[in-house]
């Protein structure tokens, strides 16, 4: 069969085929011609454009003129489920001193709670159970559950007046990878993949990884469209890395097929998809060629990064036991070190298990033992090789914790409710304030008082640093241009070096 033939069997009626060569269609599509030269970007970036990308910088499709980046990637280290921040990073003595008196209505002052605690009669105001001291010659606070974090606390900037919109954790999330509430826009990863392009045409521009908390077994889920390039084209994606054997799903040829046969399989369906395209002008289809070929050069760049075998053991000591054991929070930290190493610009680590709205004490003790020594190992082991200059390293969830119990409050236990009014989130590396604890809440840790940081803010500051206007990064959607940030959102300059 030739390949005239196959293209026939593939394309669309002839009615719609008639109107996709009508003078509209030819106008709206005449400037698909950039999609070409973005697969080929892909391919092989730095021969195909003399080392310009074409999706970044004056000569974008975006028309955008990038700024000065201070960094060239972000390694994301998200806390599902809404870290207490009262427990961790912001003591309010007040709290101690208050332990199990009424929340006062001068402070809370009406605001929306919860389904979940709604309908208690009673909310009684819960002091940690962990002790504070300061830490460093910037006297970050810090609880006894962060003893390795409080070792870097000089590299550090604590945003302590965070704030978001959602009180639930899907739409929280959504909020915070996406800039919406509502699903279906992409996520900030593939907003950056879209940016900035590839720096190593053998992986993923953004890379996924995922693990599970020993604080709280029963998790909230995580959805993959959290890592969805929504409207973007799809190989934008997050590509999520498993442990185990396989840590790509799918990216092995089938038993029986030898690599010369998907070389020259690849190579025949490029000529039909590119036939298809010349036919049809559909960026989408550049996209899937894109993918495979990009799988294809995964099949020996995914084993070599993961397989950490030949790390010295001394860089196991750094990051902690479990980072001997795959999918674990410590390997994953480890595995984005190396992804960065190899060129990767976004990597977002989830972590489950912060959602403690009972029995907080001894589970938030655990969620703080996966992640406290890790944590800081990353930090320290980027510093080491000279890759926190151009890094940044963001920690945090989607949301802070109530002041008050849900359910009952004892001498030993307590509770706490989402709180989406105030929370802390840290950042350290290329172009963030070392030492720094920005914005403050009151005595009470239920309201801002003092230099509040929107999630959009947040959004706009981490583009800002990798060298984006987030006014001007945009794609056109349905007649109206995107952006990560919506409509709102400003640079908090007070948070650059």
């Amino acid at each position: 069969m030739k390949l005239s033939d196959i293209i026939d069997a593939h394309k669309q009626p002839d009615v719609e085929h008639g109107l996709s060569i009508n003078r509209r269609h030819f106008l709206a599509k005449a400037g698909m011609g950039l999609g070409g030269m973005a697969l080929a970007s892909l391919i092989n970036p730095v021969q195909s454009f003399g080392g310009v990308n074409p999706l970044i910088g004056a000569s974008s499709k975006n028309g955008l003129n990038r700024l000065a980046p201070k960094a060239k990637r972000v390694i994301y280290l998200f806390q599902s489920g809404g870290p207490s921040q009262l427990d961790l990073f912001d003591p309010k003595p007040m709290l101690n001193k208050m332990n199990g008196e009424e929340l006062p209505e001068s402070v809370r002052k009406g605001q929306r709670v919860t389904g979940m605690t709604a309908g208690q009669k009673s909310f009684p105001l819960a002091g940690t159970q962990f002790d504070f001291q300061q830490h460093g010659k910037s006297g970050a606070w810090m609880s006894s559950l962060m003893p390795y974090t409080a070792q870097i606390a000089d590299e550090l900037c604590f945003i302590k007046s965070m704030h978001t919109e959602a009180i639930n954790h899907d739409p929280a999330i959504t909020f915070f990878q996406t800039g919406s509430q509502q699903p279906g826009r992409p996520c900030i990863g593939s907003w950056l993949s879209y940016g900035l392009g590839s720096a190593n045409k053998n992986l993923p521009e953004f890379c996924v990884l995922l693990s599970k908390g020993s604080g709280f077994a029963a998790a909230q889920p995580l959805y993959s469209r959290l890592w969805g390039s929504g409207f973007l084209p799809s190989l934008h994606q997050g590509v999520q890395f498993r442990a185990g054997k396989d840590a790509v799903l799918y990216l092995n040829n089938p038993p029986g097929v030898s690599d010369s046969t998907r070389r020259s399989s690849l190579d025949y369906y490029q000529k039909i998809q590119q036939l298809r395209y010349e036919s049809e002008q559909d960026a989408e289809i550049q996209s899937r060629m894109a993918q495979y070929e990009m799988a294809y050069r995964m099949q020996t760049s995914i084993p070599e990064v993961t397989d950490i075998s030949k790390e010295p053991d001394y860089i196991f000591d750094l990051y902690g036991p479990e980072s001997r054991i795959p999918g674990t929070y410590a390997a994953n930290c480890l595995l984005a070190r190396r992804l960065a190493e190899s060129g990767v610009n976004f990597i977002q680590l989830y972590h489950r298990g912060w959602d403690q709205h009972h029995n907080l004490p001894k589970q938030i003790g655990g969620q703080c033992q996966d992640t406290d020594q890790a944590s800081t190992a990353l930090v320290l082991d980027l510093k080491q090789r000279g890759l926190l200059e151009d890094t940044v390293v963001v920690w945090g969830g989607e949301f802070g914790r109530s002041n008050y119990s849900q359910g009952t409050l004892t001498s030993t236990n307590y509770g706490r409710d989402h709180h989406p009014k105030c929370f802390t989130i840290w950042m350290a590396g290329a172009g963030v304030k070392k030492g720094v604890s920005y914005g403050e809440t009151d005595e009470f840790g239920y309201n801002i008082i003092k230099d509040p940081v929107h999630v959009h803010d947040f959004q706009a500051t981490l583009m800002h640093l990798l060298g984006f206007d987030h006014e001007q990064l945009t794609f056109k959607h349905q007649g109206r241009r995107y952006r990560l940030t919506d409509v709102h959102g400003k640079v908090v300059k007070e948070l650059l070096a």
